[in-house]
């Protein structure tokens, strides 16, 4: 099983938000009420209100995904081919249990009380398409890869940035 996930550099987003209509698109919440990707600006101070990054954030599919170990009834569960964490509406009993564990906010609730995420776009990506946030970002700052590649991507990136400070070089 390859394990897929995100990848975002917020380096690259313009905060544009055409991740966030994108998935709302594809996953019909045109609503505004539910939307599986959200974009965070945040400013580091007051010295400069021009300068802010935006963050792309929804569920990560994690390798070690917290929420599929505290679901009581094993709703959640990951997808065998790309390993995807996904939720059976079946199973969930609307204990919230998995949202008070993501680093993310993922878990959404539908007004029947039944758990909902971003599914990675499994359905796109069977048939060969990228999850639609990923396909409508024009700066590349949102990728999905084999989590193996991004852990060696972002390894390596720090690593890189330990020798500049090093060396003392920018």
């Amino acid at each position: 099983m390859t394990q897929f996930a995100f990848s975002f550099d917020d380096s690259r987003c313009s905060g544009c938000f055409a991740c966030v209509v994108a998935c709302q698109d594809q996953n019909d919440h045109m609503n505004g009420d539910t939307a599986f990707r959200q974009v965070v600006m945040l400013a580091p101070g007051m010295e400069s209100a021009a300068v802010f990054s935006c963050f792309s954030i929804s569920c990560f599919h994690c390798g070690d995904a917290p929420c599929l170990t505290v679901c009581p009834t094993g709703a959640i569960r990951k997808k065998a081919d790309l390993g995807s964490v996904e939720i059976d509406p079946e199973r969930c009993i609307g204990c919230h249990s998995c949202l008070h564990v993501c680093p993310f906010g993922a878990p959404q609730f539908t007004p029947d009380g039944k758990m909902t995420k971003c599914d990675l776009c499994s359905t796109r990506l069977a048939h060969g398409l990228k999850p639609a946030c990923v396909s409508v970002c024009t700066t590349n700052a949102l990728e999905i890869k084999p989590l193996a590649d991004i852990s060696r991507q972002k390894a390596q990136h720090a690593s890189n940035l330990f020798m500049k400070a090093r060396l003392g070089k920018d």
